[in-house]
């Protein structure tokens, strides 16, 4: 096993001492122990010839995170795939939505640890994620998506793209979050502005911003925890 840019590299899973393979980690500790990763790479079980599966896995992965419905020609396109593989992983993404919708609105966010534990997953990704949780009057979350993929900046995230989700669902509030690949939580002058930014934006919509968190797997720095939201 090795490290790239925060994300955990594989270069075969016979390379992983067994403990901590994804379907003896998934047996030991549940599936909610796996990351996106690793759940992906439980899913498609092996790649080709000429890629293994952790390759097939982070180049799906990163089309995930641009594109939540992808189709099932994208899904073949990536080297090491397959008809049978997209499908595979075209179905798990449908069952996903359907069970979610069969039991209706998902959690209710109260704290910035709610928050956290709704997007914790994103923490392995190398680029940061900009997250947008949707949220209902009740502060239940509807829906939750990457605004944009690279540097929190003025010029990457606008609150057109921001607020565009929440204006169509009738939303009322929503909450921030992005991963620090560095590891750090300490929030930089650029994530304070575009949270002030998004924050007077969602005043002049009527769309409460809650709260902005900085997040890594080993724990979140919150905007309004520490006053500046």
């Amino acid at each position: 096993m090795r490290y790239e840019d925060n994300r955990t590299i594989w270069m075969s899973i016979r390379d992983v001492s067994l403990e901590d393979r994804p379907r003896e980690k998934l047996e030991k500790k549940g599936a909610e122990s796996l990351s996106d990763l690793e759940l992906l790479m439980l899913l498609l079980s092996s790649g080709n010839g000429e890629r293994n599966v952790s390759e097939v896995s982070n180049e799906l992965l990163d089309i995930l995170d641009r594109n939540e419905d992808p189709d099932l020609a994208t899904l073949c396109a990536v080297k090491g795939m397959g008809k049978a593989k997209s499908s595979l992983v075209l179905a798990a993404l449908e069952l996903g939505r359907r069970r979610r919708r069969k039991f209706g609105i998902g959690a209710t966010i109260s704290s910035p640890g709610d928050i956290y534990r709704e997007v914790r997953h994103y923490s392995t990704r190398c680029q940061e994620q900009f997250i947008v949780l949707v949220l209902n009057g009740a502060h239940e979350v509807i829906n939750t998506f990457v605004a944009t993929i690279g540097l929190v900046n003025k010029t990457l995230v606008h609150p057109r793209e921001v607020f565009s989700d929440a204006i169509a669902r009738r939303a009322t509030a929503i909450a921030l979050a992005h991963n620090h690949p560095s590891g750090t939580l300490e929030p930089s002058d650029d994530d304070i502005s575009v949270t002030d930014r998004i924050r007077k934006s969602g005043d002049i919509l009527g769309i409460k911003v809650l709260d902005h968190i900085i997040f890594t797997d080993r724990g979140y720095y919150s905007f309004l925890e520490h006053g500046l939201l």
